[in-house]
């Protein structure tokens, strides 16, 4: 392998030399046939800086929603899993906006029915959302 040639290239090359001489079935023989089926990825990867190598943030997001799945199952109507969905709708956005859930509804959930026009309950969504600790 030459000095100038390009790491991914050094790695894409060792790849497609060592695959066939390890067992498909084997824990390195898994990882090769990773390796090469998500080449094109990786590629997109090193070259985009912006890309996060990992998904932990996503899979923390979406957690609530595996840990509650199988009370969901118990949601006695479809009106009550609509009000399940609701609230763990605003839960989530709350916490992506940097609010503590909690607190949150408290306030939300004392200043609707004060809010008379759209503007106000527009002023109480999540990304919109201001004076936390003076409830709203």
């Amino acid at each position: 392998m030459s000095k100038d040639q390009h790491p991914l290239e050094k790695l894409k090359k060792w790849a497609a030399q060592t695959t066939p001489k390890v067992p498909k079935d084997s824990l390195t023989g898994k990882a090769l046939t990773y390796l090469n089926n998500q080449w094109d990825k990786l590629q997109v990867y090193c070259t985009d800086g912006r890309l996060n190598i990992s998904n932990i943030l996503a899979e923390n997001a979406v957690r609530p929603f595996c840990v509650g799945r199988r009370a969901w199952l118990f949601a006695d109507t479809p009106a009550g899993a609509q009000a399940s969905a609701i609230h763990y709708s605003l839960i989530e956005t709350a916490k992506l906006n940097g609010l503590e859930p909690y607190a949150y509804l408290n306030a939300i959930f004392k200043a609707l029915p004060y809010a008379d026009t759209v503007e106000k309950i527009e002023a109480l969504l999540p990304w919109k959302f201001k004076n936390l600790d003076q409830g709203a």
